[in-house]
């Protein structure tokens, strides 16, 4: 029976049948702004999911960190693409405690320098720790001593590793320290893999991972794989191991930069929207997607403005392309000015997973709600999981409800399955709300490649970028040209929201407490539809 109703529920509103849709998501793409259902409706026909997949084709074989050359070439293909487009980007640097690290070459083979390559960047890309050093040209033959986890001092009671590379199951950091910091080991191998990689079913899966700068000791560190430690261990059972170690990086000691573009706002310039992807890290998926992602929605938006179809902002619509949190707090710290106009933020991190082969599932992290205080069955946390939350920080706005609305509007069309997670925080949206800007994540998650040398194009869905891009230039190009006019259709999706939030919390059995902190949240949120009067 419930079956049944659910069934008839669905097609009265005009949802497919077979449609995924998560429970605790009201229709409010039913609620739409007729202002904001025009822009989804011409950014439906604009959005290039080539773009977006170009810009991941020429990033994700790079490790990209603030001031290494794959870093600033990231941004320039950026850069050119929205030359061409008509746009004006800039860039502005500042200065930054990042080393510009860079892996040129490296390998661990058994034995000597002729013996069997164990890692090397050409089959695992990421195996060598952020900051690790060259070795001597030609490398160097080493022996090999396990120390278990290698994160206390009671794993190297009776073991000399002074001038040996440590075999560690702890976290590549903290063994590091412990052997080459603080006992001259020449480097660490580690093997610690986190479990939603599912190392089982993938034996050939690393996590990256980094040690800290310290250029005295010309050190270095590798992960390795579960097939890797598994011939490691094996080697060491029947006797002593020797291993060649062959490395070249280099330090780029640059400023770090932040590329810039904006589309001006006609009559508010001094108001604008804010759109964030960062460019660092070695991902196809984090963050080469939110690269390309947000391109796609730049050029698109450019693109509808030029041909008259999407009238031109009443705000600046700001893009940027950063190093991730640093970037953002940098633009935040530069422009105070035009921080107190951000009407809103769009976080892009981790938005073109293939969900079939990820795992992962397209989330919007909301900016903080009651939902972020008090855990909720209609909430889940990503797996990411529940932090501490200042309740000072919890202060109700257009945003969450508008953004969904036109997620919604999406999966409408196409079937995409959209959820939503309350606030965690860790990527640029994190600054932002700091600074008391509504902003909200887009992204996906779990994703069982995430941080792993598998985060490759392979895993990448030019679909879901195009979905994403739709998404975020609809919310970002309604919020810069609304209006007086369309003060009333956002209180109605408000109102939509409330009710349908409060009947929930009641169905959950919420205490007086919860909902009365839901009461005062949409009740701020419904006031704060009010800055688009003027």
């Amino acid at each position: 029976m419930t079956r049944l109703l659910r069934l008839c529920a669905l097609l009265a509103l005009g949802i497919p049948a077979n449609a995924q849709v998560a429970p605790h998501l009201p229709p409010l793409d039913r609620a739409l702004p007729p202002r904001a259902e025009r822009i989804y409706q011409q950014l439906a026909d604009r959005v290039d999911a080539k773009v977006a997949m170009d810009v991941v084709t020429f990033m994700a074989p790079m490790w990209r960190l603030p001031g290494n050359p794959a870093f600033e070439q990231s941004q320039q293909f950026v850069f050119d693409r929205l030359v061409t487009a008509g746009l004006q980007p800039r860039y502005e640097t500042y200065a930054d405690g990042g080393q510009g690290w860079e892996y040129v070459r490296g390998s661990v083979r058994l034995g000597g320098p002729a013996g069997e390559v164990l890692l090397s960047k050409e089959t695992h890309r990421v195996d060598l720790a952020i900051h690790s050093m060259s070795t001597p040209p030609g490398g160097v033959t080493l022996r090999l001593v396990d120390v278990g986890a290698g994160t206390s001092d009671a794993a190297y009671e009776g073991k000399d590793v002074k001038g040996a590379v440590v075999l560690a199951s702890g976290n590549v950091s903290q063994a590091w320290n412990f052997a080459a910091r603080a006992r001259g080991a020449a480097g660490v191998i580690s093997t610690a893999i986190a479990p939603y990689t599912r190392p089982n079913e993938t034996p050939d899966v690393l996590q990256w991972g980094s040690i800290n700068y310290v250029e005295s000791l010309h050190s270095f560190a590798f992960k390795a794989t579960p097939r890797v430690a598994e011939r490691l261990r094996a080697e060491l059972a029947k006797g002593p191991v020797s291993l060649h170690v062959d490395v070249e990086t280099r330090f780029h000691r640059r400023p770090n930069r932040t590329l810039i573009v904006e589309i001006p706002g006609r009559t508010q310039p001094d108001q604008r929207v804010g759109l964030v992807a960062h460019v660092q890290e070695p991902g196809a998926n984090d963050n080469a997607s939110g690269c390309g992602t947000l391109l796609a929605t730049a050029l698109a938006m450019q693109d509808g403005i030029r041909s008259g179809r999407i009238p031109a902002p009443a705000r600046t619509i700001t893009f940027l392309w950063v190093d991730e949190i640093s970037g953002s707090r940098q633009w935040v710290k530069d422009h105070p000015d035009q921080l107190k106009g951000v009407v809103a933020m769009l976080s892009l991190d981790m938005t073109g997973e293939d969900t079939a082969k990820t795992g992962g599932t397209f989330l919007i992290e909301k900016q903080p709600d009651p939902s972020a205080i008090w855990d909720r069955p209609s909430d889940p946390h990503s797996e990411w999981g529940a932090g501490k939350v200042d309740p000072a920080i919890v202060k109700g706005s257009f945003l969450n409800d508008l953004h969904l609305a036109v997620a919604l509007r999406r999966a409408r069309d196409t079937r995409w399955v959209v959820r939503t997670n309350p606030y965690e925080g860790g990527s640029d949206h994190t600054v932002f709300t700091m600074a008391g800007v509504p902003a909200v994540l887009n992204w996906h998650f779990t994703d069982r490649y995430y941080h792993t040398n598998l985060d490759t194009i392979d895993k990448v869905s030019a679909t879901e970028m195009q979905h994403v891009a739709i998404v975020v230039g609809t919310t970002a190009a309604f919020l810069a040209s609304a209006d007086g006019t369309d003060v009333a259709p956002m209180k109605r999706l408000m109102e939509t929201a409330r009710d349908a939030r409060m009947a929930t919390e009641r169905a959950n059995h919420a205490s007086q407490e919860i909902l009365a902190a839901w009461e005062q949240w949409y009740g701020e949120a419904v006031l704060s539809v009010q800055r688009f009067q003027n």
